[in-house]
């Protein structure tokens, strides 16, 4: 790491450890922040879009079914940062018991492991706040029985680590977080910005947050994806954001050089106006993106209105449609158990939306079969 590259206290200053190398310690949250019009006007933006985005899903006949396809896209999007090849297909394929054992795969085990660290996160807000604690939850369960798994799950780094080009060390490095005494005072401060009332909206502290968090680099593996995690639980926890259903890491991914390079800029130059530009620029996108998704949708869930009036059991097939819509791919025994039925009910419900082209069969198998709701499906995962 160049120390003359990080030049601006406002984000922090590098030092010399111990041990001879250079490392990067950010300075404690809130900085002094320049309030230009121009941040004012992308801040003002985004709220208006995530207060439109929660005004559609409080009219959702459906929103609860909703939140598990869009963590389960966030998690394949996030995941993809870090280098996973796994698609929201193989997720749910992957989901499906009886392609689990057939097809192991570490990318597609990472994206459950981040699908199951989202729904731990969620669940534990209704008992516990976002603190050290549930960061700490959040790593265990994203790295259980995956490539890092050794790497101390659950727990915050005893050692240096460093981010750089592939065989870089840490001299050669690009940027070096703080020593582990200091990684410590960091956290501690952070979690204390947290849980203060400084009177900034909440989407900018959210903003600062996750760029102290990846600053701090607390694990020797996962920062990435659980910094990325602390956005969503903290607009979740704040009430910023009504249900989990914006896809954040999309607009990261697409834009992956600049989200790197705007994270580095702050330590190198001070540049948080830039960066809080940039991320309240995709909270925009994104919520733009998920009222187009849902409004998508329910013109979907309109047309299906049709088969639900033709059936005998109206109630039992609204339940078996809006089913498919929280899991696009599925198997009979996966709505056996959801719907608490009769395996041959739900095989029943399964053929008539076969036979109505809402349902395809994709293995091709006489046993163990999957279906999908392509029309569904596509709407949530068309990227254009």
């Amino acid at each position: 790491m160049k120390p003359g590259d990080f030049h601006n206290k406002r984000s922090g200053e590098a030092i010399r450890t111990q041990k001879g190398h250079w490392a990067f310690i950010p300075a404690p949250l809130p900085p002094d922040l320049d309030w230009s019009p121009v941040l004012i006007t992308a801040l003002s933006d985004a709220e208006r879009e995530l207060a439109r985005l929660t005004t559609l899903a409080g009219g959702f006949p459906f929103p609860r079914l909703l939140i598990q396809p869009f963590i389960r896209r966030e998690a394949v999007l996030s995941s993809r940062i870090e280098g996973t090849r796994a698609s929201l297909t193989d997720l749910y394929n992957y989901e499906s018991a009886q392609l689990s054992f057939l097809e192991p795969d570490d990318d597609v085990r990472e994206v459950h492991n981040y699908v199951l660290a989202l729904d731990h996160g969620l669940e534990r807000l209704e008992t516990l706040p976002v603190s050290l604690r549930l960061i700490r939850e959040l790593h265990a369960r994203l790295m259980e029985g995956v490539r890092g798994s050794q790497l101390t799950p659950g727990k915050f780094r005893r050692t240096q680590n460093w981010i750089g080009p592939a065989g870089s060390t840490i001299d050669t490095a690009t940027y070096v977080p703080p020593p582990v005494d200091e990684m410590q005072d960091a956290l501690n401060a952070m979690e204390k910005f947290i849980h203060t009332d400084t009177g900034l909206p909440a989407l900018v502290r959210a903003g600062l947050i996750h760029y102290q968090f990846e600053a701090i680099h607390p694990f020797l593996d996962g920062n990435g994806r659980v910094g990325r995690l602390l956005v969503m639980l903290l607009l979740r926890d704040w009430n910023a954001l009504s249900q989990p259903l914006l896809n954040l890491s999309a607009y990261f991914e697409h834009y992956r050089q600049e989200y790197y390079d705007h994270l580095l800029a702050v330590s190198q130059r001070g540049k948080w106006e830039e960066w809080l530009r940039f991320f309240l620029r995709g909270i925009t996108t994104q919520t733009q993106d998920s009222v187009f998704r849902m409004n998508r949708l329910q013109g979907i869930r309109t047309h299906y209105e049709e088969l639900v009036h033709a059936d005998r059991n109206p109630g039992r097939m609204t339940a078996v449609i809006d089913f498919i819509f929280s899991r696009p791919i599925l198997t009979v025994g996966q709505l056996e158990t959801a719907l608490d039925m009769p395996y041959m009910a739900a095989k029943r419900y399964v053929d008539k939306l076969v036979k109505a082209g809402v349902l395809k069969e994709t293995t091709g198998y006489a046993r163990n079969r999957i279906f999908m709701a392509h029309e569904v499906f596509q709407a949530l995962e068309d990227t254009t």
